[in-house]
């Protein structure tokens, strides 16, 4: 029997008491009804009343407890009511309803799924935001961007771009309820990074919000690769003009001389053949340089996913230039803290960082000296490789211009060392691409540390 409040108990068997005490008192006072039997039938009634209310009340609260659990959308067992036949009937329907409502229930939420799954699976980031601004719903392409915490806060929280939110205000601006602005509009801005993204945001105002609160929609269009083909094209032809205007000058001359004063001049012909043999790698090396830096910027913007061994990197980078190494009498050293964990990158452009880094360090450094490359955790999800050699170092007013394209601290230097200016440009924006950092510290007349620091595969 479940349990029944003693006040509600009270309350009920002192109502369906009350007519036949009120009966049995009017007899009584009529003279229909002597005391003794009046009381006997009191107690008979109120003994058989209050038995048939605490089942009925029973009833009652059996009741109560299924329509709740049905509420909580469990399938409780359906109770006998035998005293109560009208809530026994309620029980029936409420159990119908609440079947119908678990299917309706379900369909929505799978409708609802379908409809993520589907805004998930769209390329271009998508946030929709509510008439206050708010971010309401976001795909996985914005998630990856804003991150998951980006949910029920303003937009100017995760954009800070004053024309985007002035153009989502124009959308939601309202006077006398209406909207006054158009319901949609473009805007272009830049995303900071590393690495910078050029965007164009397409902003749609909904006719009417949405059930989960979205009035505007903002899709963000990457054209970080387009933009970049386009200063790329620029900066090629540019830099290109420049750096090769010196060495095709200087074919030219000796073309020149060989098909005139020094055409039968054997010495001659052989000392500048030779010279243009250099100055024709010069240009290979160059416009080899400049292909992979291009090539390099212009899937910059999209971060690798493999897990690298560094080490393995490590161990081949420094096998390649052993040979060059022993040429200029440096020695190469290799320290990697046992159980480095792998880093998150690309294994191929990975070794063309650390080769540019290692080749220039055996390039400066003086003879009979080391170059010690160091591989070792930075933290629990970082990884650093750091390349350090004993050469004239580099003044401090350098530093932060080293990774600019053709920058040279000894110009005349780095071109009798067979070097293009291309090479910390590529690092930078290789590690850029892995989200990865790249420190450079330098005591003159000491040497050099180039750091450059990974996410760890965890």
């Amino acid at each position: 029997m479940d349990p029944v409040p003693l006040r509600r108990y009270v309350a009920a068997s002192a109502v369906a008491l009350a007519p036949s005490f009120v009966a049995l008192l009017v007899l009584y006072w009529s003279g229909l009804l002597a005391a003794r039997p009046m009381l006997l039938a009191m107690a008979g009634i109120a003994v058989v009343t209050v038995w048939l209310v605490q089942r009925y009340l029973g009833s009652l609260a059996r009741f109560a407890r299924f329509v709740g659990e049905l509420s909580d959308e469990r399938e409780p067992v359906m109770p006998r009511l035998s005293f109560a036949p009208a809530t026994e009937e309620l029980a029936t329907a409420a159990a119908l309803l609440s079947a119908g409502w678990r299917r309706q229930r379900a369909s929505i939420d799978n409708l609802a799924a379908s409809a993520q799954a589907i805004v998930d699976g769209l390329p271009d980031p998508l946030v929709a935001v509510d008439r206050q601004r708010r971010i309401v719903r976001t795909n996985l392409a914005a998630r990856q961007i804003l991150g998951a915490a980006a949910a029920e806060r303003d937009l100017s929280t995760v954009f800070r771009q004053p024309q985007l939110l002035a153009a989502i205000d124009g959308l939601l601006e309202t006077a006398d309820g209406n909207f006054t602005g158009p319901d949609q509009t473009a805007v272009e801005f830049v995303l900071p990074g590393p690495p910078e993204l050029d965007v164009i945001a397409h902003l749609r105002r909904l006719p009417r919000a949405a059930a989960d609160g979205s009035l505007a929609l903002v899709v963000l269009h990457d054209t970080t690769a387009l933009r970049r083909a386009e200063r790329m094209r620029a900066d090629f032809v540019a830099n290109a003009s420049h750096e090769l205007k010196t060495p095709i000058a200087g074919l030219a001359g000796f073309i020149e001389t060989l098909r005139g004063p020094a055409r039968d001049d054997t010495a001659a012909r052989e000392r500048f053949l030779g010279i243009m043999a250099e100055q024709a790698e010069r240009m290979r090396r160059l416009v080899d340089d400049l292909l992979m830096l291009s090539r390099i910027e212009q899937h910059e913007h999209a971060r690798p996913a493999a897990a690298v061994d560094i080490e393995r990197v490590l161990r081949g980078v420094l096998d390649l230039l052993q040979l060059k190494a022993g040429g200029r009498k440096v020695a190469l050293d290799l320290a990697v803290t046992p159980g480095l964990p792998p880093a998150v990158g690309d294994h191929d452009e990975l070794t063309i960082v650390f080769q540019n880094l290692v080749d220039n360090a055996v390039k400066y450094a003086k003879p009979n000296t080391m170059v010690r490359v160091t591989a070792r955790p930075m933290s629990e999800d970082r990884v650093a490789v750091a390349v350090a050699d004993e050469g004239d170092g580099i003044p401090a007013a350098h530093l932060p211009r080293l990774t600019e394209r053709f920058y040279r601290v000894d110009a005349a230097r780095s071109r009798q060392l067979g070097g293009t200016g291309l090479g910390l440009a590529i690092v930078k924006h290789v590690v850029n691409r892995h989200r990865g950092r790249l420190d450079i510290q330098s005591t003159p007349g000491k040497g050099s540390t180039f750091t450059v620091t990974l996410p760890a595969a965890v």
